[in-house]
């Protein structure tokens, strides 16, 4: 099933991402594509608030690779990803993603191209786009 959320402008951030989270279902891994800018940190930095996560704590794990959060509202484990330095799927594998995908907890990936062959079958893909006004376009496509 293929959704579009439309984000006009950076204020538009927090209803985007209250729209993205009314769509969620029992999948637990979110692969957000896009080019280098498009804006997915930023995107999963307020998915991650809107799901109840502490303000200050949902960051890019561009240096460690893995953030964990949880939410104050569920108790809910997040995993955030950002896998542009893996260097290659036997890395991801190395790091445990496997064991992250099947843990139950929400994991959102950052760079998802880079382990495709390693995502489950049950993966929300998300793809971000910059519009030519600057705007974004988010397309959710659920599994069928």
């Amino acid at each position: 099933m293929l959704h579009k959320i439309e984000i006009p402008s950076a204020a538009a951030l927090p209803q985007a991402a209250k729209e993205f989270a009314s769509l969620m279902g029992d999948e637990t891994v979110y692969a957000f594509f896009g080019e280098m800018g498009a804006g997915k940190t930023t995107f999963i930095r307020e998915l991650c608030r809107a799901l109840g996560v502490e303000e200050d704590l949902a960051n890019s794990p561009s240096f460690s690779i893995i953030n964990e959060y949880r939410s104050d509202s569920t108790a809910e484990l997040i995993y955030h990803f950002d896998l542009y330095r893996l260097e290659s799927v036997d890395e991801a594998l190395e790091i445990g993603v496997e064991d992250y995908f099947d843990s139950g907890a929400l994991c959102l990936l950052e760079w998802p191209e880079r382990i495709e062959p390693l995502l489950p079958d049950d993966t929300v893909k998300v793809t971000v786009t910059v519009n030519p006004d600057d705007s974004r376009t988010l397309t959710v496509e659920t599994p069928e």
